[in-house]
């Protein structure tokens, strides 16, 4: 009852600051927009239509980018149709992979092709709120496309917004906040805290080591958590270190990735959509041996994965929330600007999910929190200090956790129980209603921007 009113007492106050927020973005955009109109300024086009060639390599550039942070097929191709539409290519088209794309530029009499296939590892947060900026001038005409190649190697180069240390440690903060959200006692706390700085380190390590060493560094790390909880399970321990076992796992899990998966089937990308859930659900099994392995090495005979919300009483998960926000920051590289509005997306997340958990129950709770977390983080993408939406909205998603489900299940499943496929309905159920959460969400968002006059 308490988080209940806290969740709605984070809404209210949520609420009152996003309302500022938007007013305030409403009288900067009408004000810019005048100014404009009197002297002229409206960012335009370049006047000497660049070449095709130059066309072609700067939406390769970009798609890749955009690729790599994680966008959706649909976004992507908006975008390079619209790079196209700006610098005098209107035939131009372009076909988009989860790691791929193949773009075709027409001009002066030319007509060529170009495909390139997205760089492995995934951009930090600083990275990609620059590839926003960069999205969002090249879209317009306000950079040209030689200037929008510069701009995508400066962003693969940036340095790093914090030391590896602190990353490390960061990323052990934030496995030790989710253990709490999870239902941890105080003992399964402070070992998702110890699981996490290892895994962090490891995360950091894999960073340089070739992709086609991932998937044995994911079985690796699974199993090195997986290992650590099941012995300790066995010295007596008590299940309340369970939660250590998933929340050290956290970046591993494929939640963002089955759900763009299930968003981009829903707009009829089948190649793209199944790519994304093949390799989520290889993610998953992958993730399954590790803890599979282990359980086998120990002797564990089962997996129980029950929560226990109040176990540290009604506040702990609210403190918990504010560790996470930073703690992902620091371990993804945010912006340090970016910082406060990252922690008011992740409270208005979990402050949504509690309440829709309440209302209308678990899995429709995750529909509840996508669908208020789409909106905000458009309206933070407005304002002057904002980062972008996907940048705020990565760690809010975080907080869903719905690959936690699908990893249960797929370990249940690989140790033998014909009992598991109930985890993997409800984590499909949850992947879908995120999904549908996220087009509502975005639906709302387009209709509450109003034309500036």
């Amino acid at each position: 009852m308490i988080s209940t009113f806290i969740a709605i007492g984070v809404l209210l106050v949520a609420a009152v600051i996003l309302l500022s927020l938007r007013h305030r973005a409403e009288r900067d955009i009408s004000a810019s927009a005048r100014a404009a109109q009197i002297t002229g300024s409206m960012p335009v086009a370049p006047t000497d239509a660049p070449d095709a060639v130059t066309t072609l390599a700067a939406a390769e550039a970009l798609g890749s980018a955009m690729t790599q942070a994680g966008y959706s097929v649909e976004t992507v191709q908006d975008v390079l149709g619209d790079v196209a539409r700006v610098n005098s290519l209107p035939e131009s088209e372009a076909v988009v992979f989860p790691n791929a794309l193949l773009v075709s530029a027409r001009g002066g009499g030319e007509h060529r092709t170009g495909a390139v296939v997205s760089e492995g590892g995934q951009l930090l947060l600083s990275q990609m709120d620059e590839l926003q900026r960069t999205v969002d001038a090249a879209r317009t005409g306000v950079i040209d496309p030689a200037s929008t190649l510069v701009r995508i190697d400066r962003i693969r180069d940036m340095p790093h917004t914090y030391r590896p240390y602190a990353r490390v440690i960061g990323y052990g903060f934030l496995s030790a906040a989710l253990a709490v959200l999870l239902g941890a006692t105080w003992a399964g706390v402070s070992l998702a805290a110890g699981l996490g700085l290892i895994t962090g380190a490891a995360l950091l390590v894999s960073e340089r080591v070739p992709r086609r060493y991932g998937a044995l560094i994911t079985v690796a790390i699974s199993f090195v958590v997986a290992l650590a909880v099941f012995l300790l399970l066995r010295a007596g321990w008590g299940s309340g270190i369970l939660a250590a076992l998933l929340a050290p796992l956290v970046v591993l899990l494929p939640g963002a990735l089955l759900t763009t998966a299930v968003l981009e089937l829903s707009m009829g990308h089948m190649i793209s959509g199944a790519a994304r859930a093949a390799a989520g659900a290889m993610q998953l099994v992958l993730l399954g041996a590790g803890i599979v392995a282990a359980a086998a090495v120990v002797g564990v005979p089962d997996f129980d994965f029950s929560r226990h919300p109040d176990l540290l009483g009604p506040f702990a998960p609210w403190i918990a929330v504010a560790v996470f926000g930073v703690a992902v920051c620091v371990h993804r590289c945010a912006p340090r600007r970016a910082i406060p509005w990252i922690l008011l997306v992740v409270y208005v997340a979990y402050a949504s999910q509690v309440l829709g958990d309440l209302l209308v129950g678990g899995v429709l709770s995750a529909f509840v929190g996508a669908l208020v977390v789409t909106p905000v983080t458009a309206l933070i993408a407005r304002q002057p200090t904002g980062p972008a939406a996907l940048v705020s909205f990565t760690p809010a998603f975080a907080l869903l956790v719905p690959g936690a489900l699908g990893l249960a299940g797929v370990a249940d499943l690989l140790g033998g129980d014909t009992a598991a496929g109930a985890s993997l309905i409800a984590t499909l159920s949850t992947m879908v209603a995120i999904a549908l959460g996220v087009l509502a969400g975005s639906s709302l968002s387009n209709r509450m921007r109003r034309p500036a006059l």
